[in-house]
């Protein structure tokens, strides 16, 4: 257990745990009641975690809960709700994650406000949580902000970036991405401008083939909810009337573009050097040659961008993108198998597939050209070949091919195809999720997960926080095809234990996303393998150590059994420095139960802390598309001004975003403070009971708080300056 305190998340400020009008908010908290710590919609699924640690790291320390739990007002400590936790499985210790868990369900509880779970025997609460239509629309807007921090070859600006991330245009040197040389030539007549695109992880490398996924994922999420994507993520393209998400992905579309040649063919990866920050980095960067894998990801990235830019009234754009995505396909069909193995001559992952990733890549390729252009080439294609993936010869729906899943379950919605294999495509995938996999609807149904998130223990492999976005998103596909009707809430439900999850209804009570203090997670990340944000950054390192931590919206890998230190380990390492770092403690991840296999570290070679904490656009991307479903729409949610009410204070501050001026009506006299997203004080007003209009104009483009605060208590509220 640890103490209470009141936390003011934008100015890092530590006071005791009461506030002006009283004792309000709990005195100790304890991580051993687990919520999310964001909150939740009104008419969702609401169930706090309890946990005794029986095995890992924590197993020194106990709690059992009391019988009676209440759910409380945060600034007022009222009594709203009270029931009982229920022990999951009977009082059984769940292998997983090596702890005894209860259930305690408030679902009936919908009033709107801020919020905390109390332990009436333990005299102990949760974190602080609020319930809102709108709970997770700022988190979206944090995960999608990565891919602009993620942006390679354009300046990461104050306005945009926040002052602690401002970086100039990285890999713009002597022979960098505007004079990339070929790999194995370098010889000024194989340069290429292939500037752009996103680096793909903690490193500054950029694969063709790693983006399928990352892409499909986002277009996906807008084609299937764009009410909830707005305009105003504080990017450079943010007030130009198209979404956000769709500006981010053309950021990396226009680089797929560069990397296309003339006959169709389509490079295969970008890359070289480690620095940070990123603009630091001077060191040669090259580029693959074409093969056949790259060219069909282009080919179905183009042809599902073009159907998506289309639907947003981008017509010129979608044209480029379909006749790129037919020249792609064209090149990819006389091609069939050019290959190149980058492994130990170019960037650290191979960016190569086998045999079934090129066969999913020219699935899905077929499947968005047919519906971009309705030809019956790729029509029959599809249906020639439907039946040799792996989702209908073994009728089996699981994680790691949601691409073909995807595309097929697209194919399947479309006019004009075949009837019988559009149902063959459903039935098998309904069937699979319904009854023919147990880590599906039965894990959810049978109450499997003692946290609520379901993957079997193969399945916690490097990056098993994408898997874990990827098995909701299955699940919530079973609502946007409707494809069970009867079933339809415990899809949502199930994949809301996901979004759950990640938000602190886990083992470790961690919230698996970077530095997000500031938008209502008091457990988040603070540090993540990236060259960034490296290990021993004065900058950039740990949050609360280093000046700045790593920006907000990061979702690290997450938990990894397989976790080990590098087989140099613990004396062949090359030198007795090296050798020293072995004896580096890293219990946990090692030793532990799988879903405590998780430590929050960034310690480069040879403790490689990546296959634990590395960052990824594919992981980032997976998530966005789970959490858009449980989004309010972009215009509902706050983008005309800020209500601030409750029983001691009201304020109003108008309008959100705002330009030069901002209004703040308060009722009562109070003091008005604005701060950055650093924490800095830049104004301050006595407010009368009236309007009181503030000149912001000196004020960068960004995000803001705004204090109101009177001698009957304290609101915090956040804003944008356009």
């Amino acid at each position: 257990m640890v103490k209470r305190y009141l936390f003011f998340y934008f100015l890092i400020l530590i006071v005791p745990g009461i506030t002006q009008n009283g004792i309000a908010s709990p005195a100790t908290i304890t991580e051993f009641i687990k919520t999310d710590q964001f909150g939740y919609r009104p008419n969702d699924e609401k169930i706090a975690l309890i946990s005794d640690p029986q095995t890992g790291y924590n197993s020194a320390l106990s709690f059992t809960p009391g019988s009676t739990y209440q759910v409380r007002d945060w600034n007022t400590d009222a009594v709203l709700y009270t029931g009982t936790p229920l022990a999951w499985n009977g009082g059984a210790t769940q292998v997983q994650s090596g702890d005894k868990v209860w259930w305690f369900d408030f679902s009936t509880f919908t009033i709107t406000g801020e919020y905390y779970i109390y332990d009436l025997t333990n005299n102990v609460g949760s974190y602080k949580f609020i319930i809102d239509p709108c709970v997770y629309n700022d988190v979206l807007k944090q995960a999608l902000r990565m891919f602009y921090y993620q942006r390679c070859g354009s300046a990461k600006t104050s306005a945009c970036a926040g002052v602690g991330w401002a970086d100039p245009i990285c890999h713009a040197g002597s022979k960098q991405d505007q004079d990339c040389r070929l790999y194995n030539n370098n010889n000024y007549s194989t340069s290429k401008n292939l500037s752009g695109g996103w680096h793909d992880a903690g490193d500054y490398n950029k694969y063709v083939n790693f983006t399928f996924g990352t892409v499909m994922d986002l277009l996906l999420a807008y084609k299937e909810n764009p009410a909830v994507f707005g305009d105003d993520n504080n990017i450079p393209e943010s007030g130009n009337g198209l979404p956000d998400i769709l500006d981010e992905v053309k950021y990396e579309m226009d680089w797929l573009l560069k990397m296309q040649q003339s006959n169709g063919s389509v490079l295969s990866v970008v890359g070289g050097g480690s620095a940070s920050p990123p603009s630091a980095d001077t060191v040669q960067r090259k580029y693959g040659p074409v093969n056949t894998s790259a060219t069909l990801t282009g080919a179905a990235l183009f042809a599902l961008g073009s159907k998506q830019f289309m639907s947003a009234g981008q017509t010129t754009y979608a044209a480029t993108l379909q006749a790129a995505a037919i020249n792609a396909w064209t090149w990819a069909s006389t091609n069939p198998l050019t290959t190149f193995y980058n492994s130990g001559l170019l960037a650290a992952g191979e960016n190569e597939t086998d045999s079934t990733g090129r066969f999913t890549r020219r699935m899905a390729a077929a499947i968005f050209l047919y519906d971009i252009t309705g030809s019956s080439v790729y029509k029959t294609f599809v249906e020639d070949n439907y039946a040799s993936s792996d989702m209908l010869s073994w009728g089996y729906v699981y994680p790691f091919e949601n691409q073909m899943q995807d595309a097929l379950l697209y194919y399947a919605s479309l006019p004009g195809i075949t009837a019988s294999i559009g149902n063959d495509i459903k039935n098998t995938f309904s069937n699979s999720v319904i009854s023919g996999n147990a880590d599906n609807l039965p894990a959810y149904t049978n109450k499997t997960d003692a946290y609520r998130a379901w993957v079997n223990d193969g399945n916690y492999t490097w990056n098993s926080n994408q898997t874990k976005s990827c098995q909701a998103n299955i699940l919530l596909n079973m609502n946007v095809y409707s494809l069970n009707a009867v079933n339809a809430a415990n899809y949502k439900n199930s994949a809301l234990g996901y979004v759950n999850y990640f938000h602190g209804v886990n083992p470790n009570s961690k919230v698996y996303l970077s530095n997000m203090n500031n938008f209502g997670a008091e457990n988040s990340v603070t540090q993540f393998y990236h060259s960034w944000f490296e290990n021993g950054s004065s900058l950039w390192d740990e949050v609360g150590i280093s000046t700045y931590g790593p920006p907000p919206g990061f979702i690290p890998g997450g938990p990894n059994p397989s976790y080990a230190l590098d087989g140099c380990c613990p004396s062949g390492c090359g030198s007795s420095a090296s050798n020293a770092l072995c004896s580096t403690n890293v219990t946990p991840p090692l030793n532990q139960p799988i879903q405590k296999s998780y430590k929050d570290f960034n310690d480069n070679w040879p403790v490689d802390s990546w296959t634990v904490t590395e960052a990824g656009i594919y992981t980032n991307a997976a998530y966005t598309r789970m959490l858009s479903k449980f989004c309010g729409t972009a215009a509902g949610c706050g983008t005309t001004g800020i209500l601030i009410s409750n029983a001691f204070l009201t304020a109003e501050i108008y309008p959100n975003p705002a330009t030069n001026f901002i209004t703040v009506n308060v009722q009562q006299n109070a003091m008005i403070e604005f701060y950055n997203i650093e924490g800095q004080l830049l104004k301050s007003y006595n407010g009368g009971e009236n309007n009181t209009t503030i000149d912001i104009s000196d004020f960068a483009k960004g995000i803001f708080f705004v204090k109101v605060k009177n001698k009957n208590g304290v609101a915090v509220k956040k804003f944008v300056k356009e």
